[in-house]
């Protein structure tokens, strides 16, 4: 008769007692329960099986040969199962587990290092993951659950991907100190065609932006530089070779030199923000909502 494999869990454990006791009573001791109901476990476990477990000689008790080798994979089967039940604590309370992150360069030099510094103290047992690409890229990859969530910037939108607005993301533009524009007190995307054009390339949810407003403003841009590092196009506006468009807060420590110059950016259509991409079905991880509150508190500050 074959085993059924709707096996209980407490007909094993009964049976796994029994061994380790060395008797019923031992087990129902070891097990809190009563002898009666170790012995109606071992007895439905049998029957389970369709062979002889336990044999009961007076006062002592022999595990059968089918007994052994269901205790030698049981002991297996339990022990799983508690390793199973300690890991999915560890997941409730963020001390063990993954979690797969997004950023592009720009976020992952400027804006998550203290969101990410905050998570390791607080999470130091979670695997953190950093994928770096562009937003559009990154929400992409939420969608096909490549990734748990990622930081993006608008406008960036992804099959089976929700997007949620964190914060504001002001942009500047961008010239050397000396550059003509310099000497404005702000600017607009009309103004900024007049002039040659270091920019990210058409990957990044900056470019798509950017490329609206100008359309908009019916300007006709002189690209003379495209790249994927908004570092480098510092460098190279820095340097003279042309004007761009970034994260005001990448360029503070810049501007603080005198390195840069950097002016208000207005017309360039609605404000662009910094968001979360998850996945639009299913919930998240408590790693995931952990990162995502530490990110709004630092976003806060």
């Amino acid at each position: 008769m074959p085993m059924d494999v709707t096996l209980r869990l407490d007909r094993l454990r009964a049976l796994v007692a029994v061994a380790r006791a060395g008797g019923f009573s031992a087990a129902a001791r070891a097990l809190g329960r009563t002898q009666s109901s170790i012995s109606q476990a071992v007895a439905a476990l049998e029957d389970d099986a369709g062979e002889l477990l336990v044999v009961r000689d007076g006062r002592r008790t022999h595990l059968t040969e089918a007994g052994r080798v269901l205790v030698e994979h049981g002991e297996r089967v339990l022990a799983a199962l508690d390793d199973a039940r300690g890991a999915l604590a560890a997941l409730r309370d963020v001390t063990a587990g993954r979690l797969a992150l997004g950023a592009s360069d720009t976020f992952a030099v400027h804006l998550l290092p203290p969101a990410l510094a905050a998570f390791r103290a607080r999470h130091p047992g979670v695997e953190l993951r950093l994928d770096n690409r562009p937003s559009p890229a990154l929400a992409a990859r939420v969608g096909e659950r490549a990734l748990d969530l990622a930081v993006v910037s608008t406008p960036v939108q992804a099959a089976r991907v929700r997007v949620t607005a964190l914060a504001p993301l002001p942009e500047v533009a961008i010239c050397a100190p000396d550059h003509p524009l310099a000497r404005r007190r702000r600017v607009d995307p009309a103004a900024l065609a007049a002039h040659p054009l270091v920019l990210l390339d058409r990957t990044t949810a900056a470019r798509a932006h950017l490329d609206a407003a100008l359309a908009r403003a019916g300007a006709a841009p002189r690209v003379a530089m495209e790249m994927s590092s908004l570092e480098v196009i510092k460098r190279l506006v820095a340097l003279g070779f042309g004007v761009s468009v970034v994260p005001a807060f990448a360029v503070t420590a810049e501007v603080a030199r005198g390195e840069l110059a950097a002016l208000p950016l207005r017309g360039a259509g609605p404000a662009r923000q910094v968001a979360i991409a998850v996945p639009a079905a299913g919930g998240l991880s408590r790693a995931a909502r952990a990162f995502i509150d530490i990110l709004r508190q630092t976003l806060a500050t």
